[in-house]
Parts: structure tokens; sequence; C-alpha cells
């Protein structure tokens, strides 16, 4: 990948940043542990401080068996907590990963505080450096270090779900379920965790731990509101991440801000658009679909008023009067009743047609009310 160009590097960086942190979040999400995502990039810290003394430096795929060690032990020791009955989850994160990141924050700053072993890389990375940091094996340059390392997780993620989709899809959903049919939902469970775990320090060179959380979570919550299939939302919060990922680097360049923090910006801005245009959850369409809802029952109950008193039209002043409605709204509801021909104006009053004592009996008969 020698043959790329710096920006491409970053570009491909957050790209898969995002993309690998997608694919995982999506279960995060729909399983309601996003906060273990956010636990388990801090605990990783001890996990990183002990593959760099393993390691004898820092060598980022001894660092992912140390933070995946890490993020295990975090899942374990707040599952512990929960079993005792003492703790809720949310209390059991709380305790949990604050002590493994003070633990490894004191480490990092005890005895590695004179290397490039820092607490502000661990925490907030700098995908800028992504094109100089390369891996060399002998005298071969085979590029970017962190976008070999995401391109991989990408891969093992992408064909981890490919292979056990039924089982995550069955104990993510009915773990009572899958049980009875012989999974292992406990096996399932930290299965996944491994991959965030793996996942998490394999992008945190990149955009840091903390931002990792958001590339795992924001994707995944924005495609939950825009589909309730799985494979598309997966799908969704990978297009999400990817799109992120791009307008957030040419963001960055524009406003010269920080990339990793713009791409999460971006994420932001489509959490956003999503949480207000998708058209089954968007606070737009609830409203919307509301306000056709009130317009649908008010024009109905036009239908049933004039039924009711189907001896005569009557004038609009006596209708609002008669139903307390405001003129306007009044006007609104009979000219959607007048383009469903349920009504018409006769010499200044409002009358029910032929199709709308059709339709006064049809809603009487749905709502179990006796019609003469």
């Amino acid at each position: 990948m020698t043959f790329l160009t710096s920006e491409q590097v970053i570009l491909l960086t957050g790209i898969f940043a995002a993309s690998s942190c997608a694919l995982v979040g999506s279960f995060l999400v729909l399983r309601r542990m996003a906060m273990m995502a956010d636990a388990i990039s801090h605990a990783i810290l001890p996990g990183l401080v002990f593959s760099f003394v393993l390691a004898n430096g820092p060598n980022l795929f001894v660092g992912i068996f140390g933070a995946s060690l890490a993020g295990i032990a975090t899942v374990v020791a707040v599952e512990a907590l929960q079993r005792t009955g003492l703790l809720k989850s949310d209390a059991a994160i709380g305790i949990v990963f604050p002590a493994m990141f003070a633990i490894g924050t004191v480490l990092v700053t005890r005895y590695f505080s004179d290397v490039h072993l820092d607490a502000d890389a661990i925490l907030y990375g700098e995908i800028a450096f992504s094109p100089f940091d390369l891996l060399i094996i002998g005298n071969t340059n085979y590029g970017s270090y962190p976008l070999i390392v995401l391109m991989l997780m990408t891969v093992v993620n992408l064909l981890a779900i490919l292979l056990f989709y039924k089982e995550l899809k069955l104990a993510t959903f009915d773990a009572g379920l899958a049980a009875a049919l012989g999974f292992s939902p406990a096996l399932i469970h930290y299965g996944l965790m491994t991959l965030v775990s793996m996942t998490t320090v394999g992008a945190f060179s990149a955009v840091g731990a903390i931002l990792v959380v958001a590339l795992m979570i924001v994707p995944a919550a924005t495609a939950y509101l825009l589909t309730d299939r799985l494979g598309l939302m997966i799908a969704l919060s990978v297009i999400a991440g990817a799109v992120s990922a791009v307008l957030g680097y040419y963001g960055a360049v524009a406003f010269d801000v920080s990339i990793s923090g713009m791409m999460v910006v971006m994420l932001g801005i489509l959490f956003s658009l999503a949480a207000l245009f998708s058209p089954s959850q968007g606070i737009v369409s609830k409203v919307l679909r509301r306000r056709r809802q009130r317009e649908r029952f008010a024009a109905d109950l036009l239908v049933m008023h004039l039924h009711h008193h189907r001896t005569a039209s009557e004038s609009p002043d006596h209708l609002a009067a008669e139903l307390d409605w405001t003129d306007a709204w009044l006007d609104r509801i009979i000219a959607r009743a007048q383009r469903e021909h349920h009504v018409e104006l006769r010499d200044g009053r409002i009358a029910l047609t032929p199709h709308g004592d059709e339709a006064a009996h049809s809603i009487a008969r749905s709502i179990g009310v006796p019609v003469d």
C-alpha cells in the first residue's frame, strides 16, 4: 500500500476504523450494552501497558492480545458484580472501568512517562499520523501499520458476523431460546466482547480510545433509527461510519481542526438527521403522523356528527360551536372531507353525501356502535 498518498491513507484508515467498529457496535446497541464499549475502551489501558512490557516495546499485535485480555476481564468483573444482586449493570460498569482505567493511567505515568506510550496518545489518537506509522518487516515496507490492522479487523469482524450470524441474532434477541436450541449465549457473549476489545485496541492508535466509543455506537444507533432488519441495520451502520469518515476528513481540512473529532461531529450530524427524518421513528415523521391521525379522527368525527344530525345540513358556525373547533380547523377538516367525497356544500351549509353516509356506517361498525 506504499502507492497510496497520505490523504488516501488517512481516508482509508478512517473508513476502516469506522467500519470495523460499526460491525460489532450494531450488536452492542441491540443488546443495550452501549456503555460496555465505553468501559472496554478505557479498561484496556492496563492490558496495553502489560503488552508493552511483554513485547519490550510497542507492538500492536501483542497489544491486541493484552487489550483483549483486559477487555474480557472487564466484562467478567462487571457480570460478577451483577450476579451478586447488589448492583445493577450501569453501577457495575461505573465501578469496574474507572478502576481499570485508573490502574492503567498510574502505570503509564509512573513507569512509561519517558516513552511514547502516553495517556494522550491512547485517549485521543491522531489519524493524521497514520501514513507515517509504517509496518516494515525486514527491508520491506508494507505501508501504514494502523491501516493494515484496521483492514484486518474489518475482515475479521465481517467474517465472524457472516459465520455466526444466526447464533448472534438468536442470542441477541432471545438468549433463552438460543440456550434451549443448544447454543451457548455466554460463549457468544464473550466472543462478541473479544471482538469489541480487539477492535478497540486496533482503532485506538488511529482515533483514540474515547472516539472509538463514538465510532462503535453512533453509526449503529443511526442505523437503528432507520430500519428494524438486522442485516440492513449492520449495512447501514457501516455506510454511516464510512460516510462520516470521508466527510469528517474534508471538513477537518476545510476548518483546520482535528480529523478524528470532525469525523465524530459528522456522525452526530448523521444521527441527528436520522432522529429527525427517519420514516418510522423520526421526530418529524412522528409529528406528521400524529397530525394526520388527528385530522383523520376529526374528519371521522365530522362525518359521524353529520350522520347523527342527518335530518338537515348544518352551517359552519353551528358546527364550530357544537364541536368546539376553531374556524380555521373546521375549514381544514371540511376540505379534507370534501376531498374524500364525504361532505358537500349546499347553499353555504354542510351536508353528508351518500358516500359519506356509507363511511359513517363503516366507522360505526368499526367501533362497535349500532347504526340506524
